[in-house]
């Protein structure tokens, strides 16, 4: 290998870079996105070569945030750099252009060197998009969810059976696992529950969770969590379960498309060791599964690949028409999930879909009625009992209570201009508006709804109150909510919905994990 003084750049990019000069390039024999060799500090990777056409002096390598991070180096280290061979997955990937069917084997040796960083941003969208035009078959998903369990960490923990549920997404305000880990938890079962950060969505769980307390815990400090309440409510981020799938995720969702659900969902309950799980597919016009026929046909590939990979899998097809309970956003989800934990307000549709799911998973243990026992554990206070001593256990304040968590404090009340019901909430909108006002950065940004579908309406009456840290944004939001309606309110036997004068814009993608 070849030797040069390390320059950091300050720079992030997402994949390791590293830049030299035009004459340094050249003795080397590579060239501008040319793949290298690093080497320092006994650690290697394969970066992708930029060419500095002036401020670099020869002998000298800049190097990109990624870099830095993985090698461990500083201003004028020693670094070795030499030219890299030719990835053999990159062959892989051309035959699963030309539509041939990839084994274990080849699957895996892509998704190491996806890991490993030693392919193009460029080379795994073809890949990723290849999967979306081309599919699939169950071989190839269980080849891909087993690669990408290879491709992290394991979570150890001695306790078993181990539940878990995921949702496949797509609904605003679900704060179901805030309100299913500590029942089930609560009810002596084991729930090590990892979750993400919203995508495409205005809080995914750990945002919502980390309202309470800290959600980046390492994998033994989640161990000790479980062991101590029986289950945790953390960022799956910290934990490099199957990190493939964070590589993925970055490519899919500018591309607006998701190839990858089963495999990811999967694989990271696999590296969790789950036994059972459930999965939840929300389903309505606006969620990722808008038909019945259609989630059937999901939750008979998630029970079989679940069955190949080991994983005792149901799945339960939830009402995805309209927002689980009133909150979107992170405080606000929050504070309502704590405030139906306190018995202190009563939201139906959230508590049904709990109590469904959490008893599904109570029965794939051997538990008797389910759903009865879920009930009576959240009503009876245990459940938020247990929640408590989750926080507590992750570093928040166990005796914080719904007031204490602060909310944004510009708000802008949305109301009806004429008399009648909600014939529809526009879901897709309603996120939108949410993101607008600053969720999930802002955790204190966010809607709260003031009315659901179905119920009756007063010509200047309140539909939802928008909450925002920022006067800026709050701005935003009006103009937007003035552009774009999220309620439908009509006279009952009303035909007319509304009318469409010019093409509306693409809905926003749903991509959730």
């Amino acid at each position: 290998m070849n030797s040069f003084r390390v320059k950091t750049l300050a720079i992030e990019a997402g994949t390791p870079i590293v830049v030299l000069t035009k004459e340094d390039a050249a003795e080397l024999g590579v060239r501008s996105s040319s793949r290298v060799k690093v080497k320092a500090n006994g650690r290697e990777l394969t970066a992708i070569l930029n060419i500095a056409t002036k401020s670099m002096k020869k002998r000298t390598v800049g190097v990109f945030d990624e870099v830095r991070t993985l090698l461990k180096i500083r201003d004028n280290d020693s670094i070795e750099i030499d030219v890299a061979p030719f990835p053999s997955s990159l062959q892989y990937i051309r035959n699963k252009l030309m539509g041939r069917r990839l084994n274990f084997e080849e699957i895996n040796e892509i998704v190491k060197d996806i890991v490993e960083a030693n392919l193009k941003e460029t080379e795994i969208a073809s890949f990723v998009t290849c999967l979306h035009l081309q599919g699939l078959d169950l071989d190839e998903t269980t080849s891909l969810t087993n690669a990408m369990v290879e491709s992290g960490h394991h979570l150890d923990i001695d306790r078993h059976p181990i539940v878990d549920k995921h949702s496949i997404g797509g609904v605003p305000g679900d704060k179901t696992s805030l309100l299913l880990v500590p029942i089930l938890a609560a009810a002596g079962v084991v729930i090590p529950k990892s979750s993400s950060r919203a995508i495409t969505s205005a809080a995914g769980t750990a945002d919502k969770a980390e309202v309470l307390m800290p959600v980046d815990l390492s994998v033994n400090e989640m161990t000790k969590v479980v062991h101590k309440t029986n289950g945790c409510l953390v960022w799956g981020g910290a934990l490099d379960l199957a990190p493939a799938d964070d590589i993925f995720v970055q490519i899919e969702f500018p591309l607006s498309i998701d190839p990858l659900l089963l495999p990811s969902i999967m694989s990271k309950k696999r590296a969790a060791n789950v036994d059972y799980l459930v999965v939840d597919i929300p389903t309505g016009r606006a969620s990722k599964i808008r038909t019945v026929g259609e989630a059937d046909l999901l939750a008979k590939d998630f029970i079989e690949l679940g069955r190949r990979v080991n994983i005792k899998t149901q799945c339960t097809v939830t009402n995805g028409e309209q927002p689980i309970g009133y909150a979107v956003g992170p405080a606000l989800e929050a504070r309502e999930a704590l405030e139906v934990l306190m018995r202190k307000r009563i939201v139906p549709e959230l508590m049904d879909k709990v109590c469904h799911i959490a008893g599904a998973l109570l029965e794939m243990v051997g538990r008797h009625d389910g759903v009865e026992l879920a009930a009576e554990v959240l009503k009876s206070g245990k459940a938020e009992k247990k929640m408590r001593e989750i926080i507590d256990q992750q570093g928040g304040d166990g005796k914080i209570r719904p007031e204490d968590i602060a909310v944004g404090e510009h708000t802008f009340n949305l109301v009806s201009e004429n008399s009648g019901s909600i014939r529809w909430i526009d879901t897709t909108a309603l996120v939108e508006v949410a993101r607008a006002a600053g969720a999930p950065k802002d955790r204190e940004a966010g809607v709260i709804l003031n009315k659901k579908f179905g119920e009756n309406v007063k010509k200047s009456e309140k539909l939802l109150t928008v909450y925002s840290s920022k006067s800026r944004k709050l701005e935003r939001t009006i103009e937007m909510l003035q552009a774009m309606p999220v309620f439908a309110v009509g006279e009952k036997g009303e035909m007319l919905i509304h009318r469409v004068k010019e093409v509306p814009p693409t809905k926003a993608f749903i991509l959730e994990r």
